[in-house]
């Protein structure tokens, strides 16, 4: 009966119990309320930050009734229909009361409990109150247990009813004490260590990691609230985040970096198709990707309506549905919200409006600007006067400070952190170099930073780096720093010019993970939009290893970037000449056939049409005898974009011709022939 209450996608202080269906039996329904009144009690062990008293009066109450529930129970005594719809509703409340003592209890929601304890109160307080209205109406004499057990249930029902569960005195005042901080920041005035270092103690957040729980926690919460379209706490929630990351570099000196790693993913770049990742029915972003029965997935609120039509077939494929269950897909939802991330796309306001980047370009609030501010003077300092430890340390946080804020970057570059970062570069440490340079990364992708970078002379340690970096994440994510830094036109050119740029990201295709190879065929993509840059990139060998990746890799991602390098290769002379030599041609036809992705598909069709112009006519006859490439073409001219079915339509023009020019010259050729017959 009892399914899973423990959801990591709930939403905080939000309850959503559900009442027992009206034919579970009087067993079953004793059996559920034991168990979930086992579970709260459990939390006897847990730490409250906060609500300790009204949690320790609570779990207490539920003691006792437990007692009652397991005499019941072990009697196997029958109840009334009235005891029933009692336990009914003991079972309702019972759910909402281990779902307020999750919250309480969860992992990085410490601060937003403390400064929503009033709230968390008033629910403790309404709870206990059910509780006490359902014992009211329960007919105890009807129910055959001991008098101790009845009178420890009637004293629990009167101290429920009478109990003053009220606003802790110390949680009030932590908090007024986080608002005084919070107005301290707003003023421009940096407040006192000590002040900080008493509320994190109360907290319970004694360390790095602990910290950074709380910022991870409270940036969910701001996207609930924009998913939601109701941002009126999202300025005050920004300001919290500001408060907490200020904490996170300034009180905690040690890094729990075994942590910290897997808090920070490698940089992959690319060129991800939004297309991708939209609902098939609403083609907006999908925000809660769900799973039907026939494989396919769709945006939850946009299926929900479908079903909910009274409609019971698969929307994309036809088929009937098995049944109505929807599945979370959380590995694309990762997925999605990391392409949002890194494009700067707000995911929660995607609906309508998937390009908007604004949100981080302008801080949540005034508090969490001046706390950046003051912040990003900090770290300055660290790299520059720091131990080496420190050093680190720093680099590290602003890697984590500007990974998706616009706003950040721009505090953290303005703070001259890019010339000490870029000195860090040089440093025989394995890990100062990865975090310096994955910081560089970041800032990268300011206009601003991309100039401080080049001007600073970034580019030669950058490339040092690629070539001869202490890992190979470090590499990865200099070539990762070479793509953003190719937006700029005037330094794609001064990249291409250096001698061990592009044998440099071709070494890295050779020997990098996944991720570095798609790292180093992104950045010779973007060098690739300088002309000059095409010979270069032949010459350094890259033809080869592409064509290898198309055959051998099975990540998707990786395959579409380096069809579009191939595509850019395909487009003059002795690029095409460079891909026919690698006998390709079937792998790429394969390719256009096997791929799920529609930019995937444009980039055959644009390299077999580039192919056939200036590959003569070897590349059409080739093409002429596989009898399914005039089928994938067709298929595109539905299926793909314009500019994709224009290049198709082109593409088949020529086969078309081929083909026709090819009876024509045999129907000649067979005609001198009869004729000769004839005579003889």
């Amino acid at each position: 009966m009892i399914q899973s209450f423990s959801r990591n996608d709930r939403r905080v202080l939000k309850l959503p119990a559900v009442h027992p269906c009206e034919g579970v039996s009087p067993q079953t329904l004793l059996s559920s309320l034991i168990t979930l009144s086992s579970s709260i009690c459990n939390y006897q062990s847990k730490f409250f930050a906060t609500q300790r008293r009204n949690a320790r009066e609570t779990i207490r109450e539920i003691g006792i009734l437990r007692m009652f529930f397991e005499e019941i129970q072990d009697r196997s005594l029958t109840l009334s229909y009235s005891s029933v719809l009692c336990f009914s509703e003991l079972h309702l409340t019972f759910q909402k009361i281990q779902f307020l003592f999750e919250d309480c209890t969860r992992e990085g929601a410490r601060l937003w409990m403390l400064m929503k304890s009033e709230f968390v109160t008033t629910q403790f307080r309404v709870l206990i109150r059910e509780v006490a209205t359902a014992l009211d109406v329960m007919p105890l004499n009807l129910i055959d247990v001991g008098e101790e057990v009845k009178e420890f249930v009637e004293l629990v029902a009167k101290q429920a009813s009478k109990a003053k569960f009220e606003l802790d005195p110390d949680d009030e005042q932590r908090a007024r004490l986080v608002l005084s901080i919070l107005n301290q920041f707003e003023k421009g005035i940096e407040p006192e260590f000590q002040a900080i270092k008493q509320v994190l103690d109360y907290l319970g957040i004694k360390r790095w990691s602990d910290c950074n729980n709380e910022v991870k926690f409270l940036e969910e919460q701001i996207g609930f609230q924009c998913s939601d379209s109701d941002e009126k706490e999202v300025p005050f929630l920004g300001s919290l985040v500001g408060f907490m990351n200020y904490c996170r570099a300034v009180v905690f000196e040690e890094l729990d970096y075994r942590n910290a790693n897997q808090m920070v993913n490698s940089e992959t770049i690319g060129c991800l198709n939004p297309e991708d990742f939209r609902c098939p029915v609403s083609l907006e972003l999908m925000i809660d990707p769900v799973t039907v029965s026939t494989g396919q997935t769709y945006d939850r609120c946009s299926i929900q309506k479908w079903l909910k039509a009274g409609n019971m077939l698969c929307p994309k494929t036809g088929k009937r549905l098995t049944n109505t269950e929807l599945v979370p897909n959380t590995s694309l939802r990762k997925l999605i919200q990391q392409f949002c991330n890194d494009k700067g796309i707000s995911l929660a306001k995607s609906r309508g409006q998937s390009h908007d980047i604004t949100r981080t370009i302008a801080p949540a609030s005034p508090v969490a600007a001046e706390a950046m501010r003051f912040l990003s003077k900090f770290l300055a300092r660290k790299l520059v006067f720091g131990t080496s430890e420190q050093k680190n340390k720093a680099a590290y946080e602003i890697r984590l400070l500007a990974k998706s804020n616009i706003f950040n970057r721009s505090c953290l570059i303005e703070a001259c952190t890019i010339p000490s970062l870029l000195n860090l570069l040089s440093l025989n440490n394995m890990s100062t170099q990865e975090n310096a340079i994955s910081a560089l990364l970041k800032l990268s992708k300011h206009t601003i930073g991309k100039r401080e970078i080049i001007e600073n002379g970034g580019l030669r340690l950058i490339l040092e780096v690629l070539k001869k970096g202490l890992s190979l994440e470090a590499k990865q994510t200099a070539a990762a720093t070479l793509f953003y830094l190719s937006s700029v036109k005037e330094y794609r050119k001064l990249i291409g010019e250096e001698p061990e740029a592009i044998p440099g990201l071709v070494e890295l295709i050779k020997e990098g993970t996944s991720c570095g190879k798609k790292n180093a065929v992104v950045a010779i993509f973007a060098l690739l939009l300088s002309p000059k840059n095409s010979k270069r990139v032949l010459e350094a060998g890259t033809v080869p290893l592409l064509i290898d990746i198309l055959a051998s890799s099975d990540k998707a991602e990786l395959v579409t970037d380096t069809l579009a390098v191939i595509a850019s290769l395909a487009e003059n002379a002795e690029g095409a000449v460079a891909i026919l030599q690698t006998s390709s041609l079937p792998l790429i036809t394969k390719t256009l056939q096997c791929s799920t992705s529609k930019a995937g598909k444009e980039y055959c069709i644009s390299t077999l049409l580039s192919l056939c112009t200036n590959g003569g006519v070897e590349a059409v006859a080739v093409l002429a005898k596989d009898p399914s490439l005039m089928a994938s073409l067709y298929a595109n001219l539905t299926d793909g974009n314009s500019h994709s079915s224009k290049k198709a339509r082109s593409l088949m023009k020529i086969l078309h011709n081929f083909h026709e020019t090819s009876t024509s010259e045999l129907m000649a050729s067979a005609v001198p022939h009869e004729r000769s017959v004839h005579v003889w």
